[in-house]
């Protein structure tokens, strides 16, 4: 592709990035800006949320043609009196609580001006992300760090594990297009898939596999 015609690439990612914003009722968009190189996509700005950022960087991910995205999105409190950093790590805690597939009793909180620190042990990669989500929509969060180990309850099969997360692909998902592989403790998913809603589905299929630490999303949303 010549440079002319990259450079109108960006152009249109640009504006679908700024358009697709401006649709989703959980980003405030006039707060971000966004510029695209080579159908890389970086945010800039400020948000008054954790839980707006992460929603502003998925709908950037959500567009045809877009490579990567550079979060440079900064978390701004609103001026008026806010939520504390005892309030959040109080309301931290009972979200871990009431969250029945979370071990709450084996993980640990800490806040210092609005970032969370989370530490601990869980069997599973979706209990790890799962702890996070629920974090991240609480009130007066800025951002999260999140150290929680993986740590399965019986020695990792990488064989059996891309076994099964292929039929549970093919029985979710329905679609040959997708592969899966171990790289270390990583699942790496690859290929082709014909929707969003599809890609979300397989990394979704792909963190609830036993013995997976992590996921690493390949996958290509085809035109």
């Amino acid at each position: 592709m010549g440079t002319a015609a990259v450079a109108r690439e960006d152009q249109r990612i640009q504006q679908d990035v700024l358009a697709e914003l401006a649709w989703d009722p959980q980003v405030q968009p006039n707060e971000i800006g966004v510029s695209v190189d080579q159908g890389v996509v970086t945010l800039t700005g400020a948000v008054d949320s954790s839980a707006h950022r992460w929603a502003a960087t998925r709908c950037a991910h959500r567009v045809r043609g877009v490579r990567a995205v550079a979060d440079d999105l900064e978390v701004r409190l609103p001026g008026s009196p806010g939520v504390t950093d005892s309030d959040i790590a109080i309301a931290a805690s009972r979200a871990l609580e009431w969250d029945s597939f979370v071990p709450a009793d084996r993980l640990d909180v800490t806040v210092a001006n609005g970032w969370v620190m989370l530490r601990g042990e869980v069997e599973f990669g979706w209990q790890r992300r799962s702890a996070e989500r629920e974090l991240r929509r609480l009130r007066g969060v800025r951002g999260i760090t999140n150290l929680v180990e993986v740590r399965p309850p019986a020695p990792t099969d990488a064989d059996r594990i891309v076994r099964d997360v292929r039929h549970a692909l093919r029985r979710v998902v329905g679609t040959d297009g997708v592969s899966a592989a171990v790289d270390g403790d990583t699942l790496v998913l690859s290929g082709l898939v014909r929707s969003f809603w599809e890609r979300d589905q397989a990394v979704r299929v792909a963190w609830q596999a036993p013995g997976v630490r992590a996921v690493d999303d390949q996958l290509v949303v085809a035109d």
